[in-house]
């Protein structure tokens, strides 16, 4: 706010008309409407008065954002501390909204992957169990079964469905790349990459654990501003490079062999890199409340 604005909100807060406000500076009603619509400034003597009037000091009438809370009157001074209690209301429930969505994020990613696991200990022994006829993947074992539809295929081991509504084309691809480089091969490079894949999503649930416990300590506090705090920010900035290299390679492996057919975008990725940056305006937009408060001062400067 402008010394206007500044001044039209000290007379407000004392339910002041202006003609009241002029008749105690001694000046007429309309330099007073002036001096609020930013048409005229007053001369030091006048502001001098309104300071007086107001109680307040001359750089909360001058300055941009009314800072020093402590000079000015009760009422005046009470609206701020309500705007204080609501503007950290506001940020500790927003700082224990990322808290969780960062804890189930934890979860949804160690439920993932179990089934990646799974799939690393489960590829060989399904690739044993196929072959490659006329172009096409077919069965060589009674306990996996391909069943075939229009545009789709069912997989079935023993009477468990495990794959549904596969496209036929995948299964035309994948074909042709066992064709091209051999099931080892494909098996191999399989394996190396949801192996890649594995360590991401490790390092991912690093990541996101340092997300909630930086949200949840800025919740509990009252200040973002500490040590503990910013080491949960430098190893989220660590553990991010580390899951972009970690997904990049675990994709270039998965594309070797079959090229089109497996196209990982790593989206979760790009969610918990918005989410980081948006923490970081977060704890600067709460530190930078809490600089207003404390009059603007960094530790150790001087007057």
């Amino acid at each position: 706010m402008n010394f206007g604005q500044n001044l039209k909100k000290l007379r407000k807060s004392k339910n002041m008309s202006q003609e009241e406000l002029a008749e105690k500076v001694m000046v007429t009603r309309q330099s007073v409407s002036k001096w609020e619509t930013g048409e005229a400034y007053p001369e030091m003597n006048n502001i001098l008065e309104l300071c007086k009037i107001f109680h307040c000091h001359i750089n909360d009438l001058v300055n941009d954002n009314i800072l020093d809370i402590d000079s000015l009157d009760e009422d005046v001074k009470m609206s701020a501390v309500k705007f204080k209690k609501e503007k950290q209301k506001q940020m500790k429930g927003i700082s224990n909204i990322l808290s969780i969505i960062g804890k189930i994020g934890g979860i949804v990613a160690r439920v993932g992957l179990v089934f990646i696991i799974i799939a690393v200990v489960a590829i060989p022994f399904l690739f044993k169990s196929i072959d490659i006829k006329d172009g096409k993947i077919v069965s060589n074992s009674n306990r996996i079964k391909m069943v075939e539809y229009d545009k789709s295929y069912d997989l079935r081991l023993n009477d468990s469905t495990i794959l549904t509504n596969g496209g036929k084309g995948d299964l035309k691809r994948l074909a042709n790349s066992i064709e091209k480089f051999s099931k080892p091969i494909v098996v191999l490079f399989l394996e190396l990459g949801l192996v890649f894949v594995i360590a991401f999503i490790i390092v991912l649930i690093k990541a996101l654990k340092h997300l909630e416990l930086l949200f949840s300590n800025i919740n509990k506090g009252d200040t973002p501003f500490t040590l503990d705090n910013v080491n949960h920010i430098k190893k989220m900035s660590y553990l991010m490079i580390a899951c972009v290299i970690l997904s990049s390679i675990g994709q270039s492996l998965l594309e070797i062999p079959f090229k089109s057919l497996v196209q990982l975008d790593f989206n979760l990725v790009n969610i918990v890199e918005i989410l980081f940056l948006y923490s970081m305006s977060l704890v600067f937009e709460y530190g930078h409340e809490i600089q207003l408060d404390s009059k603007g001062k960094i530790y150790g400067e001087e007057d």
